[in-house]
């Protein structure tokens, strides 16, 4: 149990005092002698071997910086597959300046936390610690991330976990489905999977591991990026300690959409079914399109442990059939691709009836039957989301980081709300027109017997 970062998480600004306050520079020293102490804009830059800083000074007296790398599943090969997976799970593995016990004992000794997460194309690595013990949890954190030594008994040590993590996940339903969804849909790169094939198990090397790790760790494909820290104290540590290898490393190939579908025959009296097209690659206008368009369909329940009884999707539903569901619109955006379209679950009789009532409601936004009013509540869910989601700590290092490492600049949350504003009628029902005329892809689990393929949608 590690308590102290809990607690720490707690506590509210107001009660944060200057005897406990962090050291500060002599540019801040002034406002300290005044009992001031204003958050700072936030920093970034860029160093000559290509690594991004970016940093938040908020004073808070919890510190969490992140690792962000642009490697992921993504960047696999056929021959390697579930590296990424491994890779997850190795963070506390012994390096060339620590031994496992040493870094997972240090870490807690001093109430902190080290994590590792990944995503199709990016893998973070992470510390939290109360602000006083940044140089001891930053030791382990630059020991993980440049000085990975995969010994060989370890590495083989650590593979049977693979499959117990890879279960845990599948668990739940969607998650399969969702990992099958994306190797239909495409061809190559995306089509990873996040989690190691069962034939791959046992099968990963340690060489394959350093492969992986020199071609995609390189200074050019990473980002640090710190809250609750000065931006010199961390470029310094960049300067210092990430300049491990110049180069682009391996881009890998760019996403190819294709279509298609795969069905999982269980025998579930639940159907989960998804159905998308290509939508919009990351960061793009037409992205923040689909993304209101997510929202004017519905987007889950707003409400916790609520239903989602007043979005477009669940009204034509209930229209088609009496049986319970639940529906959503589906949409992830990639740096060179996108996929939106339809997340429905059903009793198995009535899946077809409701795959089919929630595709007649894009076709009639695609038409043009929206109001103002409408796109108007769906941007506001849409802004409310966003701002709620930066306002933890994890939450706005994963935007920061995600951004910096994409296009080595930052929009503020300020920008990202006009951006969201200026998304007229137009944009969203050329992007409902967009996924009714694109090729689908599609991937269902349960006892598929009333469940329509792709091809009869």
């Amino acid at each position: 149990m590690k308590p102290v970062p809990l607690l720490a998480r707690c506590l509210s600004k107001r009660f944060y005092s200057l005897k406990t306050a962090p050291k500060v520079d002599a540019a801040s020293a002034a406002q300290r002698a005044k009992g001031q102490l204003h958050p700072q804009d936030l920093e970034i830059a860029k160093l000559p071997n290509g690594l991004v800083i970016a940093s938040l000074e908020n004073y808070s007296p919890v510190s969490r910086i992140g690792v962000f790398i642009k490697a992921g599943s993504r960047n696999e090969t056929t021959a390697n597959l579930g590296t990424a997976h491994l890779l997850r799970l190795a963070s506390n593995l012994t390096t060339k300046g620590a031994s496992a016990f040493r870094i997972t004992r240090g870490i807690e000794a001093v109430g902190g936390s080290l994590s590792t997460t990944s995503t199709r194309e990016n893998t973070v690595y992470a510390v939290e610690c109360l602000r006083d013990y940044i140089d001891t949890v930053l030791e382990y954190l630059i020991n993980v991330t440049t000085a990975p030594e995969f010994r060989r008994w370890e590495v083989s040590a650590l593979q049977p976990h693979l499959r117990v993590d890879k279960a845990i996940a599948y668990q739940n339903p969607q998650v399969g489905v969702l990992e099958n969804l994306h190797t239909a849909a495409y061809k190559n790169a995306l089509a990873n999977s996040l989690y190691c094939p069962d034939y791959m198990v046992g099968k990963i090397t340690s060489e394959q591991l350093h492969q992986f790790v020199q071609s995609n760790f390189t200074s050019a494909r990473m980002a640090l990026v710190g809250l609750g820290v000065s931006h010199s104290d961390l470029k310094q540590i960049g300067e210092q300690f990430l300049n491990i290898r110049s180069g682009s490393g391996s881009a890998g190939e760019k996403a190819k959409y294709r279509g298609g579908e795969i069905r999982d025959q269980n025998g579930h009296s639940l159907v989960h079914a998804a159905v998308v097209a290509e939508g919009a690659a990351m960061g793009s206008a037409e992205a923040n399109a689909f993304s209101v368009l997510q929202h004017l369909l519905g987007a889950g329940p707003l409400v916790k442990r609520g239903s989602n009884v007043t979005s477009k999707l669940a009204q034509g539903i209930v229209k088609a059939t009496a049986l319970p569901f639940d529906a959503a619109a589906f949409h992830v955006n990639y740096t060179d691709s996108g996929l939106f379209g339809i997340y429905t679950v059903s009793q198995a009789s009535a899946s077809g009836e409701v795959i089919k009532a929630a595709l007649n409601q894009v076709k009639a936004i695609a038409q043009g039957g929206i109001t103002q009013e409408e796109v108007t509540t769906a941007k506001n869910q849409l802004k409310a989301a966003f701002l709620m989601s930066v306002e933890s700590l994890e939450g706005l290092l994963n935007e920061i980081g995600s951004q910096a490492l994409a296009s080595g600049v930052y929009t503020s949350p300020a920008a990202v709300v006009e951006k969201i504003d200026s998304v007229a009628i137009a944009d969203i029902v050329n992007a409902a027109k967009k996924f009714s005329s694109g090729k689908k892809s599609m991937a269902a689990s349960g006892d598929l017997a009333n469940t329509p393929f792709v091809d009869e949608l």
